[in-house]
């Protein structure tokens, strides 16, 4: 009879092929959702109301969190989008009210993409840290935001914006869902599926390996932080057109929840390798994360001890896998 083979260079190849890595944030989501279904059971967790909500409330998030992807895949990072939603929220408010519907969403996508494109073209071509230049245009835009309406709250009663962008829907699926399944598709094809994904994880791997193999590392730079700002943007319009008005505090929590989400969905702190699906799944994670501990009572401050906590332990393991 046969033996069998247990040899160590035969049980490395077995688990190199099954990386349970890949399947943390996926069991985490599942962990979390039973431990959530079994102690609040009595306290309306499973409703199909509650869910349903995790679901809206997190569209922004996700958003946020795909174009995050783009840019921390190729080894940068982009802390501004909570300032740039505020500022594209207002806009759209603003020229939504003066000019009608088309006016505001391209004034609201335009100043994410014009904030996004300033900060690519810090980082590509005048060669600043992103984390300097992202972290600085998160603080000008800030007071940018506040100035531009004296903190004021500008209504939004825009019918068929809000609807489009917010409490609408179509084929009895919420517009917020919508909008979160046509952006994480399109992600994922782009960054699986062509050339440009491959020059994204290429320049977050090795930018000089990349601009050897002829990958122009600063137009990809230009690019991701571009697509974040864009994707911010729009962001901004969803908070807006859900919550029907907009204002200088919109997004300003969210950074911290974006970059877990992120991070717990595979994308590596360092670059070189990322996950749109991931990203998806850790933003749903997050959303039940907060919706259960304001279930349990949570205060703010504690919500907030439990999300650095998981920050910490996912840049732990992700920096643990680029050392490999």
């Amino acid at each position: 009879m046969s033996s069998i083979n247990t040899s160590p260079g035969r049980a490395a190849s077995l688990v190199s092929r099954f990386n349970l890595q890949q399947y943390v944030v996926y069991l985490g989501f599942l962990a979390i959702f039973l431990f959530f279904a079994i102690l609040l059971k009595d306290s309306g967790f499973l409703t199909v109301r509650n869910l349903s909500n995790i679901v809206l409330q997190t569209a922004p998030v996700t958003i946020m969190a795909i174009g995050l992807v783009f840019v921390m895949s190729a080894g940068e990072i982009d802390l501004s989008i909570g300032s740039i939603v505020a500022v594209a929220a207002l806009a759209a408010a603003v020229a939504i009210n003066a000019c009608g519907l088309v006016a505001g969403v391209l004034a609201g996508l335009g100043a994410g993409l014009l904030i996004g494109l300033l900060n690519g073209a810090l980082v590509a071509y005048v060669k600043l840290p992103s984390f300097l230049v992202t972290l600085a245009t998160l603080g000008l835009f800030a007071g940018v935001s506040r100035s531009m309406t004296d903190l004021r709250s500008i209504p939004v009663t825009n019918d068929a914006f809000t609807g489009f962008f917010g409490s609408g829907s179509l084929l009895g699926v919420p517009s917020l869902i919508w909008w979160t399944v046509i952006v994480v598709a399109i992600a994922h094809l782009v960054f699986r599926e062509t050339r440009f994904g491959a020059h994204v994880l290429a320049t977050g791997d090795n930018s000089r390996a990349a601009s050897v193999s002829g990958i122009s590392v600063a137009q990809i730079r230009l690019a991701v932080l571009t697509i974040s700002g864009g994707l911010a943007g729009l962001a901004g319009l969803l908070y807006a057109g859900r919550l029907q008005a907009a204002k200088y505090t919109l997004g300003e929590t969210d950074l911290m929840t974006v970059i877990a989400a992120v991070i717990v969905g595979g994308t590596l702190l360092n670059g070189g390798k990322g996950s749109i699906v991931g990203a998806l799944v850790g933003s749903l994670m997050m959303g039940m994360l907060n919706n259960g501990l304001i279930l349990m009572g949570l205060s703010v401050s504690d919500q907030m001890i439990v999300r650095g906590l998981i920050i910490l332990a996912a840049v732990a393991v992700s920096l643990r896998e680029k050392s490999r």
